[in-house]
């Protein structure tokens, strides 16, 4: 849908940003929990053969099994949300007004009631499937995991902003400049985006 351009954007106006995509690899690195909790539950099929954690394999387990995917998601959505609230209150120490979490499952996993604010960004689904092909993804890959997560229009009712991103980097930039400032000055971490 753009997620990383939007939070690309956002940190170069020199706002703090933490891409929950990121840290669901780093708590899932050979020597993390995540990395021993997955191979328990999942076994050495999803660990390559330099010891790491086999993100191919184990997408073919998880997106072909719902109760797969639901153990997998209760093991690392814990320990994601655990490293970005650490990081949300290193950013509210270091006096920071405001900063960005990027979390492409804000809603499934109930994490909205954090933030002050959600801004979704969205796409037409033909433009989305498009951009899933290029990353490499085939149709059934595309479709398992679009299935896995809530219909667009939901989580555009659910959002306090939504940003359609059919159109160029420059339009995206430009429309997320007009979702206002918080209010007040307060100082809030509590901005993501969906």
């Amino acid at each position: 849908m753009g997620k990383t351009a939007a939070a690309g954007i956002f940190a170069e106006r020199g706002v703090p940003v933490v891409d929950t995509d990121l840290i669901a690899r780093e708590v899932a690195a050979p020597g993390e929990t995540g990395f021993t909790d997955i191979k328990e539950a999942f076994g050495d099929a999803v660990v390559g053969s330099d010891g790491s954690l086999n993100r191919a394999a184990l997408a073919e387990k998880v997106f072909s099994d719902p109760a797969a995917r639901a153990r997998l998601e209760s093991i690392l959505h814990p320990l994601i949300r655990q490293r970005w609230l650490e990081i949300a209150k290193d950013w509210k120490e270091q006096g920071k007004k405001a900063g960005v979490v990027v979390i492409p499952l804000l809603f499934e996993t109930g994490a909205e009631q954090e933030f002050e604010r959600v801004i979704c960004i969205a796409c037409s689904g033909q433009l989305q499937s498009v951009r899933l092909h290029e990353r490499g993804w085939n149709a059934e890959q595309v479709t398992r995991r679009l299935a896995a997560q809530w219909p667009i229009e939901k989580k555009i009712d659910r959002s306090d902003f939504v940003i359609w991103n059919d159109s160029t980097i420059e339009v995206l930039r430009e429309q997320l400049g007009r979702v206002p400032p918080l209010k007040g000055g307060e100082s809030s971490l509590r901005e993501n985006i969906e």
